[in-house]
């Protein structure tokens, strides 16, 4: 170790050897080291702002980044999915019915940033394509299932949990009265008139009885997370939404097979963090999303309220991201 008295020479020397540097040398000199100081600076912000970016898209911890974000792309892709079911006209005659007011329904969008082109064609025009729900607009479709399975007529509504959910069988008066109560009738704020003159009241499309049995059968296993309910009982928006896709889906012709894969990648849509949250769960048990069977997840005891909550116990949520339709309102 360099005693006091060596040090003090050293400095000197170097104090020398620097006075002995030209002027010009020493500006020169000066501007490279702050140049270099600055790459060294902006450098260093760059990383730091990556890895804050990673951390707030994995929860916090940048090891979990990509899993997060693979696990998104697993559960939501981007390019969305296409939908079994035939459109047309439907949203035309939706609003032709009163089901849809389409003053009040674009009033309520224009607050939202306006209908895109593509969704004033769903809503007055006619659609021949497919039909592809995303991220983006899967609130949207949100809102015109729920119309659709409002209004379409059907003996699950008509005879099912939404009459008689208290074990009574009263005048059809009074069942109508007790399915009024629900979120997914009186919430239904975007129709003309009261929208329990709309219940169950077109027949919009016809299914054959092999057809009704399948939305029979497939909507008694088919939860949501906001509630304990199947879709069989449609007491809020989801439920009465998921009702016609079910609907739309057995009127084209879909498979049960057919119909569970889409009504879960539907679900996603509508409750991205809650199938987020199941996919890392399924991975824990060596699964995925993409590889576990529709039918199962979509029963009680993953995706009712009760069954999400038993899972969620068990596993380290992602980020949450903001919902495709998570709310029981318009």
């Amino acid at each position: 170790m360099a005693g006091p008295g060596r040090g003090n020479n050293k400095m000197e020397e170097q104090n020398k050897n620097l006075e002995e540097i030209p002027p010009s040398q020493k500006e020169s000199s000066w501007k490279w080291i702050a140049a270099g100081a600055i790459i060294v600076l902006v450098v260093t912000q760059i990383y730091y702002l990556g890895l804050n970016s990673q951390k707030s898209k994995s929860g916090g911890d940048p090891d979990r980044a990509g899993v997060v974000l693979n696990s998104e792309s697993g559960v939501l892709p981007a390019s969305g999915i296409e939908l079994p079911i035939k459109w047309n006209d439907m949203g035309k005659r939706l609003a032709g019915s009163g089901v849809i007011d389409v003053e009040a329904f674009e009033s309520l969008y224009s607050a939202r940033g306006g209908l895109s082109p593509e969704e004033k064609k769903l809503l007055l025009g006619l659609t021949s394509g497919k039909i592809v729900m995303t991220e983006r607009n899967s609130s949207y479709w949100l809102n015109l299932l729920w119309a659709f399975g409002l209004a379409n007529k059907n003996s699950i509504l008509e005879k099912g949990p939404m009459v008689n959910y208290d074990g009574k069988v009263g005048s059809s008066a009074e069942a109508l009265a007790k399915a009024g109560r629900f979120a997914s009738t009186g919430g239904w704020t975007l129709a003309k008139g009261d929208p329990m003159d709309h219940y169950s009241k077109h027949e919009m499309i016809k299914l054959t009885p092999e057809q009704q049995a399948l939305v029979e059968s497939v909507s008694k296993n088919v939860y949501r997370p906001c509630c304990g309910n199947s879709t069989h009982f449609p007491d809020c928006n989801h439920g009465m939404a998921m009702l016609g896709l079910l609907e739309l889906m057995a009127a084209n012709g879909a498979s049960e097979s057919e119909m569970y894969k889409v009504a879960l990648k539907v679900n996603s849509y509508w409750f991205p963090d809650t199938y987020l949250t199941i996919d890392q769960y399924l991975k824990m048990k060596g699964m995925s999303l993409a590889t576990a069977d529709p039918k199962e997840v979509l029963g009680k005891d993953y995706s009712s309220a009760y069954g999400y909550a038993n899972i969620l116990s068990q596993v380290q949520t992602p980020e949450k991201k903001s919902s495709g339709g998570g709310g029981c309102g318009v």
